[in-house]
């Protein structure tokens, strides 16, 4: 059973290396076995996705009446499920490449950046492997959420959004985890 933990923006993540101010972060944590010390971001990218894919049907749900509702105020939608299948199929890890909302921002050898901008509010999200350490064959890996609100509708939407973030988030990096633990990459 994978556990995690609470976490802060990691001092060496790309979303801390501009010295941004953000409105809003959290991130969590917990520890994914790599026996052949080969994880890298794109790895990462590909579970990211492919967790979106297995969620349980309220996530999916959730979901679907978010798009439903924010549609109406003019804001971005995630594509379906079965888009995102064949484009799973076609990641190649280059910045720019979208997959639903997320936008690959940039990317080095341990970590990824994906993001959004609409305008009530940009989001960015981290996903940072730790350091391999000779010998051991656990790797810390830290899912970090940062918001910048553009108006006061992004205040009020993330109010309301926030209960489910906080339920979501850590259930994904749960099936990140075992994603890349229980796929051959």
């Amino acid at each position: 059973m994978t556990i995690l933990k609470k976490n802060t923006l990691p001092k060496n993540s790309i979303l801390n290396s501009n010295h941004s101010k953000y409105d809003y972060m959290d991130g969590f944590a917990g520890m994914v076995i790599d026996h052949d010390h080969k994880f890298t971001s794109l790895h990462l990218w590909i579970a990211f996705f492919s967790s979106a894919l297995k969620s349980p049907k309220w996530i999916e749900r959730l979901f679907i009446w978010r798009n439903k509702i924010v549609s109406i105020f003019g804001l971005k939608t995630s594509s379906n499920m079965e888009d995102r299948s064949s484009q799973l199929k076609n990641l190649k890890g280059e910045n720019g490449e979208h997959l639903g909302l997320f936008k690959l921002l940039d990317r080095t050898e341990n970590e990824i950046i994906l993001g959004h901008n609409d305008k009530h509010l940009n989001f960015k999200i981290s996903l940072l492997l730790g350091e391999q350490k000779s010998g051991i064959t656990e790797r810390e890996l830290i899912l970090s959420t940062t918001i910048n609100f553009n108006n006061w509708f992004g205040r009020i939407y993330f109010t309301i959004i926030k209960p489910f973030h906080n339920l979501i988030v850590p259930r994904m990096l749960k099936v990140i985890i075992s994603e890349l633990e229980n796929h051959n990459y």
